[in-house]
């Protein structure tokens, strides 16, 4: 995500020839989105945006839990 709004701040910085990225090469000014599609292909390769997914999704359903048990008068789990 950093790497996309870095290239869209370089690419609007280009497109303006605002400051010094106006001198720099279009290779240079677009390179963050090569470095976000690595990191989008990496990332679905390994497993590892839905492993955050699924560790989201087991925080939520925990508070759920806990906030119902407390509800009821039960003490929640402690981990």
């Amino acid at each position: 995500m950093y790497f996309l709004i870095a290239g869209i701040g370089l690419l609007l910085m280009k497109y303006l020839e605002f400051g010094f990225v106006a001198g720099w090469s279009w290779w240079w000014v677009l390179s963050p989105f090569a470095f976000a599609v690595a990191w989008w292909a990496w990332a679905d390769a390994t497993g590892y945006t839905k492993r955050k997914e699924m560790e989201k999704m087991d925080r939520k359903k925990q508070a759920r839990i806990d906030k119902q048990r407390e509800a009821l008068g039960i003490k929640p789990k402690r981990r």
